[in-house]
């Protein structure tokens, strides 16, 4: 029952999704509910893949891809692009580590931030538009978890660089056994993806999704000295964008 309350409170946090009354809330349940920030991703995929299918009944797939994404974003209330569009603008104005916070912590989007949170969702649109049905509906499936997978493990082995923050209550530390547990919720979609997509495109996905995860983390490492919400949210958007990338080259 307890892991049960940890889930639906991590779905309170990364998505706009009311949960049940009897679930409650301690201050202390934020900082063990990353664990099931993958299995966030699962209820996040499996939204965007129904709206994606259901709207194939009605429309061409360029439309099916947009209201799908739509859903998406929706649903998590730009959470993750908003974060991404932080880092571009922070980590591309910033010359120092207190400017680099400073522009993050700005509400305001700026051109950085702009550019690339538009480009980055014109590339994801574009790649789920280049898929057969079946193989974005399995590629939505394996991205959504695993890129919170890779923002997990940012969590895991990095600290966290602000005194404060947003994401500091969930992102204060996690333990090995915590990133089992991550892992394994990613394990529940990626077994079910392999039949779809094939070993190969999913290898080289989870490959590719902890590589950018890695680069991304030794910026941050080297610029701030550790990660924010907005770095996750960032590592987030980024392995999700590889895995569609993987999943598109290998058809």
């Amino acid at each position: 029952m307890h892991q049960l309350r940890l889930f639906f409170i991590a779905l309170q946090f990364f998505t706009r999704i009311p949960i049940p009354r009897w679930v409650g809330f301690e201050p202390e349940w934020l900082h063990h509910a990353a664990r099931y920030f993958p299995l966030v991703g699962v209820v996040v995929a499996a939204v965007a893949a129904g709206v994606y299918a259901a709207a194939l009944l009605f429309w061409p797939a360029p439309v099916a891809v947009l209201l799908s994404t739509c859903a998406a974003v929706y649903l998590t209330g730009a959470f993750h692009e908003d974060g991404f569009a932080d880092m571009c603008d922070g980590f591309g104005g910033g010359m120092t580590r207190e400017r680099v916070m400073e522009i993050m912590k700005d509400s305001r989007i700026g051109t950085y931030g702009a550019l690339g949170a538009g480009l980055l969702i014109a590339l994801k649109c574009a790649l789920l538009m280049a898929m057969p049905p079946a193989t974005a509906i399995a590629a939505l499936f394996l991205a959504h978890p695993l890129s919170r997978l890779a923002a997990s493990a940012l969590i895991w082995k990095l600290d966290y660089a602000r005194d404060e923050g947003k994401a500091k209550p969930l992102a204060q530390e996690m333990s090995s056994a915590e990133f089992a547990i991550a892992s394994a919720c990613t394990l529940i979609p990626l077994a079910g993806t392999v039949a779809w997509l094939g070993w190969t495109a999913v290898a080289a996905s989870i490959v590719a999704a902890f590589a950018a995860a890695a680069w991304l983390a030794l910026k941050f490492v080297r610029r701030i000295g550790g990660y924010t919400g907005d770095c996750l949210g960032a590592v987030q958007q980024v392995g999700e964008v590889t895995v569609y990338l993987c999943v598109c080259a290998s058809i």
